[in-house]
């Protein structure tokens, strides 16, 4: 992710995710951003995988 457009695409991917309460994007331009994922009950990791693919985003794992 590069800018704050690419911050709302995650975003809202994310949000439309049952159980997704809140979604904070850490943008790094030109490196690795990290999305945080607040949610009320459980959400699949693949789900949220999912979502970031959706957006048309890749997920690398720490």
């Amino acid at each position: 992710m590069t800018c704050d457009h690419c911050v709302m695409s995650v975003t809202e991917e994310l949000t439309d995710l049952d159980g997704v309460s809140d979604v904070a994007v850490q943008l790094v331009p030109g490196g690795r951003s990290q999305v945080t994922v607040t949610s009320d009950r459980p959400v699949a990791a693949e789900a949220l995988h999912g979502a970031v693919v959706e957006a048309g985003y890749e997920v690398v794992r720490s």
